[in-house]
């Protein structure tokens, strides 16, 4: 792939969690969680957005979440499980991306709450009108089991902030089952 190559990437925050009486990082999914899940991988298939390679914290959730949503993608992408996302800022986290590796077209990064967040603003490309829908929503409330797409051109390691298109956002209330 070369640096003219459109690359994109999927920001996943973990689905709803329960509140037991545990370590944060040991923290199960929730019903509503273990619903949502398999709708979000649905929704990644259906749109086209099958990651080549995925990032995922060692948190439980988060795990969880990619282990739900998997089965739904009809594909079988290298996954990495990755204690620097858990806790991890927006900074950290493009860190991260940047060392993907240019094998990689489409990324799939499953974090927190608020980095996930604070990476999909901090990375994309400001707009007007219709093309800025996503981006408001995203400004508005980063639900869990929420999706921001994004796009860019060039290498992972090129990775910028307030290079990324983004061109979706999809919440699981507003997927259809």
């Amino acid at each position: 792939m070369g640096a003219d190559e459109t690359r994109r990437l999927l920001l996943l925050r973990h689905a709803k969690s329960a509140w037991p009486d545990m370590a944060d990082s040991e923290r199960p999914l929730n019903d509503r969680g273990r619903r949502d899940a398999p709708v979000m991988g649905r929704w990644l298939r259906d749109g086209g957005y099958v990651p080549d390679v995925v990032l995922c914290s060692t948190a439980r959730r988060t795990r969880d979440t990619w282990a739900l949503l998997a089965g739904e993608l009809d594909a079988k992408p290298d996954v990495r499980y990755e204690q620097r996302i858990y806790e991890a800022t927006a900074l950290s986290l493009l860190h991260l991306l940047r060392e993907a590796g240019d094998d990689y077209r489409t990324v799939l990064l499953i974090g927190h709450n608020p980095g996930i967040a604070e990476l999909a603003v901090g990375i994309a490309q400001m707009t007007d009108g219709p093309a800025a829908e996503p981006l408001e929503r995203v400004r508005e409330k980063f639900p869990t089991a929420a999706v921001a797409v994004l796009e860019f051109k060039g290498d992972w390691a090129d990775l910028i902030p307030g290079e990324a298109r983004m061109i979706d956002f999809a919440v699981p209330r507003n997927v259809p089952e």
